[in-house]
């Protein structure tokens, strides 16, 4: 005859508990690959991809906002002097946007333009006619947008920072529009245009665009999903022994 009492019920009930715990590690475990897939959070420094951008976009400023206003009084075309006087005006909410980005995020920005684009600017300040201006002035800057349009998409699509993302999208807005009014002048040389730079060129710091752009992405905040398989696993073994130490049958004294 099987006796109960105060004992086994006792008993009963650390059984429940302990299978209970049990069960609860293995359904962690099981849960873990959603977790260790799980996107990494956002860094809050930047990438030399992201101030390749901020740089790019406001030394474009600096030297497209003089010549966009030479563009509007000397162009010999009425359609390059409308781009002319549209390409400064943008510029003008551009930088000023990227200043204001800057100075949210603590980055210091160039104050002049390069050497190269200074010397575009005298380039259209000594052309002989305004027939010749106007094609200096689309040539240059329908090479510079082109160059700095693949660097634009790739932050855009790559940087971890909210501020960089929303330059990095006003710039590809203005910059797709600068382009195609350029290139409604019929003054652009094609054939004589760089060979497409694509975002693999090295830029300063070291590594590619593509690289840098998506290195957030990949970098992690100390996160080890291995480090909580073992922990977890551990959790298992320690449950499943200790488990067999209670339960199992005891010697006949």
């Amino acid at each position: 005859m099987n006796e109960s009492g105060p004992g086994s019920e006792h008993q009963d009930v650390n059984r429940t508990r302990l299978l209970a715990a049990l069960a609860g590690a293995i359904v962690a475990v099981l849960a873990l690959p959603a977790l260790a897939f799980a996107g990494p959070p956002i860094p809050t420094q930047l990438s030399n991809a992201d101030l390749t951008l901020l740089n790019g976009v406001r030394t474009a400023g600096l030297w497209e906002m003089p010549a966009g206003q030479m563009a509007a009084e000397r162009g010999a075309h009425p359609v390059v002097r409308q781009i002319g006087a549209t390409i400064a005006q943008q510029h003008v909410k551009l930088d000023q946007d990227v200043v204001d980005a800057a100075n949210q995020l603590g980055v210091t920005l160039p104050t002049a333009p390069t050497a190269q684009q200074a010397g575009w600017l005298d380039e259209m300040r000594g052309a002989s006619s305004n027939q010749e201006f106007d094609q200096i002035f689309v040539t240059r800057l329908r090479a510079a947008h082109g160059k700095i349009f693949p660097i634009i998409a790739a932050v855009r699509s790559g940087t971890r920072n909210e501020v960089v993302r929303k330059v990095a999208q006003e710039a590809n807005t203005v910059v797709e529009g600068h382009l195609s009014m350029l290139e409604s002048t019929d003054l652009v040389r094609f054939g004589e245009l760089p060979p497409v730079a694509l975002p693999e060129a090295d830029i300063a710091g070291g590594g590619s665009l593509v690289q840098a752009a998506q290195g957030r992405a990949e970098a992690g905040s100390g996160f080890s999903p291995a480090v909580v398989w073992i922990v977890l696993i551990a959790a298992v073994v320690i449950g499943a022994a200790n488990s067999y130490r209670v339960f199992r049958p005891r010697a006949a004294r």
